[in-house]
């Protein structure tokens, strides 16, 4: 399959990972087992990992939070300690679902994560205060009802998969 042909398999995928190779051999009109090798080698390269997206409401979930972190600014060596320090931190709190350096809002950092409740959240960050009061001078959270909320659209990549700059 040409890289073109990949990024449609790739696509296809997206909008739902539970296909059969044969369905997608259909769908992209090709053979089952050029779509198995394409798949194969997607899986090495382009693909992260499988999984799905669940009703956070449903599964006791109830708040999104996006918090925004302003560093204070170190040396290289310090820097590296701290991004080291950040990767430990983030796997150990499973209700993290993203983490990254960035810009805007003033802020450097982003933390993306998920709260059965109002208190839960508070924990959190009293524990993430503490545990980053040597790295970050400001951080604020904006806060989503995944419960109560209006959600106009929901979380799920199957609408990237249809995003038209991604098939040029």
């Amino acid at each position: 399959m040409k890289e073109k042909d990949a990024l449609r398999l790739l696509l296809e995928m997206m909008k739902n990972s539970r296909r059969s190779d044969r369905d997608l051999a259909k769908v992209l009109h090709v053979s089952q087992p050029t779509v198995t090798r394409t798949r194969q080698r997607l899986e090495k390269d382009y693909i992260q990992t499988y999984t799905l997206v669940p009703r956070f409401d449903k599964i006791g979930y109830e708040i999104l939070a996006f918090t925004f972190c302003k560093s204070k600014t170190y040396e290289k060596a310090t820097t590296d300690k701290m991004i080291n320090h950040a990767r430990e931190w983030y796997l150990k709190h499973p209700c993290v679902i993203f983490a990254s350096d960035g810009e805007g809002l003033g802020k450097d950092a982003v933390v993306v994560s998920f709260h059965r409740s109002y208190s839960d959240y508070a924990d959190f960050m009293r524990e993430f205060t503490v545990d980053w009061a040597d790295f970050v001078i400001d951080l604020q959270s904006f806060l989503v009802s995944v419960k109560k909320g209006v959600i106009m659209k929901p979380f799920d990549l199957k609408y990237f998969a249809d995003d038209k700059g991604t098939k040029e």
